[in-house]
């Protein structure tokens, strides 16, 4: 994983870069490496709160590793984060995700 090595690598040099951290995220998530992008979602929330982006994929990642009740909950913080931040546009698409969840439920 030469990529994900070097993001790691900026990542030692920039630790509160939500850019670098989401990047780490999706390439563990990429390589089906559930809990280490759960864990890097979560680290990039608490650092970023507001980076909106990884709050969809963190609801993925967390999905796909089988937590449907933690993906509700991270789909709805998300929803919540994007509103306040003004990004109707993302609250919607992780409003999509939620209500996709819930069917299948």
């Amino acid at each position: 994983m030469p990529k994900l090595d070097q993001l790691l690598e900026l990542l030692k040099s920039e630790p509160d870069d939500a850019f670098l951290r989401y990047g780490v995220a999706m390439e563990y998530q990429k390589a089906k490496q559930h809990d280490k992008a759960i864990a890097e979602f979560e680290e990039l929330s608490r650092r970023n709160p507001d980076y909106v982006a990884g709050y969809f994929m963190w609801g993925r990642s967390l999905e796909q590793n089988g937590d449907v009740a933690g993906a509700r909950t991270i789909y709805k913080r998300g929803i919540e984060v994007a509103r306040k931040v003004g990004d109707n546009h993302a609250a919607s698409e992780i409003n999509e995700a939620l209500e996709m969840l819930n069917a299948g439920a």
